[in-house]
């Protein structure tokens, strides 16, 4: 299923059937990168609405991050976003990777604010001659008639905002600026995504949110992945996966069997759709399809 990519992802999203979407990063080795294409092509079937490739620390991947979505770009029919950043770079320098991107036929760009240099945790430090917020990335795409833009949200809030009102009203100023489209960050409760979405709505950003999905796999790797963004595992979910912690092979079943409840309970919701957070690897992606009877 070819997707038309000439549609703003809005229209896309608001075609009616429910969006699915992988995300890949940047493979630091040629073995990494043979993982990722096998990944790609076992998840292309599908028909994906988007994929989006993500970006490294301090824009360390940039090269990396644009070869990858231009590749997606030319040999599939998918639809590629490319994650960009704030950080390590002027706004000359951001011009320059979306002339690069528009040259190769991506259309779509995550504008993020970005870790902190010194890595999560650290103070946010903005890069001289460039920009310090994710709306002013926003806006500064924006200039470009030919780009479209999606942005990030947070169903906890996100770490450095003072309140959930405060996070609230960042994701309406992305709006504001020019967003069209919001991904959050991995959902661990239902009722996080739908508190977000009716924050969003209450202060007036009235852009379709994709909840994002991240299935627990190894429960010492996730417990890591959400102390980095100062949550806490659900108290319900450490609770069924706590007895299987010597058993890799029943926890991951779990896992898989606990985002397939979630993806479910999120659709219900009214979510427009699923975005998963792949790790380069297909084969969860495709247990949890099994799992919602959706078929490639």
């Amino acid at each position: 299923m070819t997707h038309g990519r000439d549609l703003s992802m809005r229209e896309l999203l608001e075609r009616g059937d429910r969006s699915f979407s992988f995300e890949f990063f940047p493979p630091k080795d040629e073995a990494g990168e043979q993982q990722l294409w096998q990944a790609i092509t076992e998840l292309e079937p599908f028909g994906p609405t988007f994929v989006s490739v993500t970006y490294g620390a301090g824009g360390t991947t940039r090269d990396r991050t644009v070869a990858i979505t231009e590749r997606i770009a030319r040999e599939t029919s998918m639809l590629p976003v490319a994650h960009l950043t704030c950080v390590g770079h002027t706004t000359d320098e951001i011009g320059a990777i979306l002339d690069e991107l528009s040259e190769a036929g991506v259309r779509h760009v995550m504008a993020l604010r970005g870790d902190p240099p010194g890595g999560p945790g650290t103070p946010w430090t903005p890069t001289e001659g460039g920009l310090t917020y994710a709306d002013e990335l926003v806006a500064l795409i924006r200039r470009r008639p030919d780009m479209r833009i999606g942005v990030a949200a947070f169903p906890e809030g996100h770490v450095d905002a003072a309140d959930l009102d405060a996070d609230a009203r960042v994701l309406k100023a992305k709006y504001d600026a020019g967003a069209e489209f919001a991904v959050t960050e991995m959902v661990l409760r239902a009722s996080d995504y739908v508190g977000l979405v009716e924050r969003a709505r209450a202060v007036g950003a009235d852009l379709p949110i994709i909840p994002g999905i991240m299935p627990i796999l190894n429960l010492r790797s996730m417990e890591r992945m959400v102390e980095l963004s100062r949550r806490q595992l659900p108290q319900e979910v450490a609770d069924r996966l706590a007895p299987l912690a010597d058993d890799p092979q029943r926890l991951r079943t779990e896992g898989i069997a606990i985002a397939t409840e979630l993806c479910e309970a999120l659709l219900d919701a009214g979510a427009p759709g699923l975005h998963f957070y792949t790790l380069n690897r297909s084969r969860a992606t495709r247990e949890i399809f099994a799992n919602l009877c959706i078929t490639a």
